[in-house]
């Protein structure tokens, strides 16, 4: 009995049907790139001091002297938030006492911002932080809306494979589309805080499952070579291209609410993509609808310009495809035995603190020496060769190995930046990429690790669990960067460190380089230190890795 690739292998593997697909569903996740970081800039937050209204009654060196100094980052600068009592300042000004010589400002009273502040203008035209006054006893509600877009983000991780099961993979796929671009645009009329962050949620919602669904319908489509391509290369990259745009277009655009305008446009070209990308005939016939499968089917070999078979499938055969009711698993599955328990807790960890790691010095760019718009630039392309060098260690390394070796550099590097002296900024910035280089790479390289770890009946279980732990990681990586505010290097140092050590845990999994998919749980590989000195790793050969991978994010 033929399977569904043996009875389309007529079509070819890369066929133009094939590369209209790949390069279509790829250019789809472009969007997805500069929304997914775009809070970097839509929420930035400039230099900013008390600001004293005109009818002060203040003489200039009054004015100049009504900002009390802070220390900050080891120098000297004006308070952000607070400012010397303007009715004391005044009654000196009257008098004509001079601020230094003839009172002393230390022991002035002091009194929070009450008239507002001044921003400057040097690196942001207007944010929802100048829009909204989102500084100082409100400065928490910064990384809160990135934290809530994250939400998001978890919310649509969950329903979106559910709804493309339902009511199939294009359709949902150009609704959430449609999500992400409507509700970036419905952004630019916020007329609060709250109103923009209840928006940036739904945003996230519909940019995880977009991404999500394009990548099942690719991996679906596509053949069996070609699907290795998409899931590790294609998707991933054009993410990295979209996430390379955001500082392009935020550079020319430095209000909030034209940035956010211009980075929706680019969803509208997605529109015509309608009449091109195909429903999944794997998911037409699951659904008993084998006309329409037959149809796509045909249509592709035309465009591929082969000569299909009078019959595509038998009636026997399409039965035999539809999925069959298996054996329904709990979470409590996945710490039934000491041994799984112990790999499904140290996966958990794993994820959560890679993710972490990766948002973490992705929306911290602003926080780096030098230009936030270059910084960000700089941020998005190192994820490219990230990519491609975790594609050549799937195919060629042992995944404990490859994984391990990229952590561990990814954080040790982050752990060096604070030994950097002041004036390196070269050396920091390229310090904080290598960590980005290694973190990315690791990162897109977990979930084909977890894929192989699991049995048939908790992988999916597994996966979904694993996902969920990096949502919660995202959620919580804006608050690592808000560290920043109190100590520089606070934020660098606990990611460093929880990186190197995951990456030493990681060592403890089992190799799953080069031996078959397990089945069930007697199949499971064992963690190193149950393994009483027996070796299950098997010969490692890149053929038998597994066909399909998937990407992480």
């Amino acid at each position: 009995m033929r399977d569904y690739d043996a009875a389309t292998a007529f079509l070819g593997e890369w066929g133009r049907f094939q590369r209209l697909v790949f390069f279509l569903l790829s250019a789809s996740i472009i969007p997805n790139g500069f929304n997914g970081m775009s809070a970097v800039f839509l929420a930035g937050t400039p230099e900013h001091r008390c600001a004293v209204p005109r009818g002060a009654n203040l003489s200039g060196e009054w004015l100049n002297a009504s900002i009390p100094l802070e220390l900050r980052g080891g120098q000297a600068v004006p308070s952000r938030c607070r400012r010397y009592r303007l009715a004391e300042l005044a009654n000196f000004s009257a008098l004509g006492l001079r601020p230094g010589s003839d009172v002393e400002l230390g022991s002035l009273e002091q009194e929070p911002c009450l008239d507002g502040w001044e921003y400057s203008r040097d690196v942001y035209r207007s944010t929802i932080v100048t829009e909204w006054n989102l500084v100082c006893e409100d400065d928490w509600k910064v990384p809160l809306t990135t934290s809530l877009f994250f939400v998001g983000v978890l919310i649509g991780s969950f329903i979106s494979g559910q709804l493309s099961d339902r009511f199939g993979r294009k359709s949902i796929l150009f609704l959430t589309m449609g999500v992400q671009t409507g509700f970036s645009f419905l952004q630019i009329f916020s007329a609060s805080w709250e109103m923009f962050t209840v928006l940036f949620l739904i945003v996230g919602m519909g940019q995880i499952s977009n991404y999500v669904v394009a990548f099942i319908l690719g991996t679906e489509i596509l053949g069996r070579s070609v699907r290795i391509l998409f899931s590790t290369l294609g998707v991933c990259i054009f993410f990295a291209i979209g996430y390379m745009l955001l500082p392009l277009f935020a550079y020319f655009i430095r209000d909030w609410r034209m940035l956010l305008l211009a980075l929706t446009v680019p969803g509208l070209f997605c529109i015509p993509l309608w009449w091109i990308i195909p429903e999944s005939p794997r998911w037409l016939i699951s659904q008993g609808r084998y006309k329409e499968a037959d149809a796509i089917i045909r249509k592709a070999a035309k465009i591929n310009g082969v000569p299909a078979p009078a019959v595509l499938f038998h009636t026997g055969e399409m039965e035999d495809w539809k999925p069959q009711q298996q054996q329904k698993a709990i979470l409590l599955d996945l710490f039934r035995t000491r041994n799984i328990a112990t790999i499904t807790i140290m996966s958990l960890l794993l994820w959560f603190f890679t993710s972490i790691g990766y948002f973490g010095l992705s929306l911290s760019t602003p926080n780096w020496h030098g230009d936030a718009y270059i910084n960000c630039f700089l941020s998005a392309v190192i994820e490219v060769p990230a990519y491609v060098i975790a594609w050549l260690l799937l195919r060629y390394l042992p995944r404990r190995y490859s994984l391990s070796a990229t952590l561990v550099l990814g954080g040790a590097v982050v752990l060096f930046i604070q030994l950097v002296p002041a004036d390196l900024n070269i050396l920091s910035i390229a310090l904080v990429m290598l960590g980005k280089f290694g973190i990315t790479a690791a990162f897109s390289m977990l979930y084909v690790y977890n894929v192989e770890l699991y049995p048939t009946v908790v992988r999916n279980m597994a996966v979904g669990a694993t996902s969920t732990a990096s949502r919660l990681g995202s959620i919580i990586a804006p608050y690592f960067v808000y560290l920043g505010a109190y100590d520089r290097f606070l934020p660098y140092i606990l990611m460093g460190s929880l990186t190197v050590l995951i990456g030493i845990l990681t060592l403890f999994l089992p190799e799953s380089y080069g031996n078959p998919l397990p089945e069930n749980f007697e199949q499971m590989l064992k963690v190193k230190c149950f393994r009483n000195g027996q070796q299950t790793t098997g010969t490692r050969s890149s053929k038998e890795s597994p066909k399909v991978l998937v990407t992480p994010m």
